[in-house]
C-alpha cells in the first residue's frame, strides 16, 4: 500500500488519482499507524514552507516521517514535500525537517523571468535516475514554484534545471526520491516516474 500523507497542505487528490490510474493501492491518510505500516510513503505539498511545517508539527506527523525514513521505507516528496526535507528555507526563514543537508532558496529577481516558475522546463541529468527509468533523455516536466533546493550533497542530485540559476529538482538517495516538479501533472513522463516509484528498484 502507498500512503499519501494528509497534513492539509498537499495537492493530494491529483497525486492519488495518478496512482489509482496506474492501478496502485493508495490511501490518503493522516493516521500515523497506517503511514508507518505502508510499503511506500508520499509527502506532497503546495503552499508556504512555514505554514506546512506548522501543520506537520500540529498533526504530530514529523516523528512519523522520521521513522519511515529511518527504517528505509521508500519515500517520495513532491514540490513543497521535497523542500521540507532540507535544513532551512529562505521562505519565512524557517527550519525544515533536516533529513538532508541543504537550503531552500528563492529564485533571483531577473527582469526576463517570472517568479513563480509555472510551466514546463527541461531536466538536465546529473546521474542515472531510478524514477526516470524508461523515460526519454532530459525530458520536460511541469513546475509551479518560487523557491528551489540548493542541496549540499551533490551526489544525491539526479537532475537540475536552469531558470535564472541552477536549481536541484530531482534528488535520489538509497530510498528517498524528491521531485521539485509535479509528476502527477507531467503527462506520460510523470506517470512513468510514479510507476517506477510504486514498483521499486528492479
Amino acid at each position: 500500500m502507498i500512503a499519501i500523507i494528509d497534513y492539509d497542505a498537499g495537492n493530494l487528490r491529483s497525486v492519488e488519482k495518478a496512482f489509482l490510474y496506474l492501478g496502485q493501492n493508495v490511501k490518503v491518510t493522516k493516521d500515523p499507524e497506517l503511514i508507518k505500516a505502508a510499503d511506500r510513503v508520499v509527502l506532497p505539498g503546495v503552499g508556504a514552507f512555514r505554514d506546512a511545517m506548522n501543520k506537520l508539527k500540529q498533526s504530530g506527523l514529523i516523528p512519523v516521517i522520521q521513522e519511515v525514513i529511518q527504517k528505509e521505507t521508500p519515500f517520495l516528496g513532491i514540490c513543497l514535500g521535497m523542500q521540507l526535507l532540507y535544513e532551512y528555507s529562505e521562505e519565512g526563514n524557517v527550519a525544515g525537517l533536516g533529513i538532508l543537508p541543504g537550503v531552500v532558496r528563492r529564485f533571483p529577481a531577473e527582469a526576463d523571468l517570472k517568479v513563480p516558475q509555472i510551466g514546463w522546463n527541461q531536466l538536465e541529468m546529473q546521474k542515472t535516475s531510478h524514477l526516470l527509468k524508461g523515460c526519454p533523455e532530459n525530458p520536460y516536466v511541469y513546475f509551479v514554484h518560487s523557491y528551489y533546493v540548493d542541496a549540499t550533497d551533490r551526489d544525491t542530485v539526479a537532475a537540475t534545471i536552469t531558470y535564472g540559476t541552477k536549481a536541484d529538482v530531482l534528488v535520489e538517495t538509497r530510498q528517498i526520491y524528491l521531485t521539485q516538479f509535479h509528476p502527477e501533472k507531467s503527462g506520460q513522463i510523470g506517470l512513468i516516474m510514479l510507476q517506477n516509484f510504486a514498483e521499486g528498484e528492479q
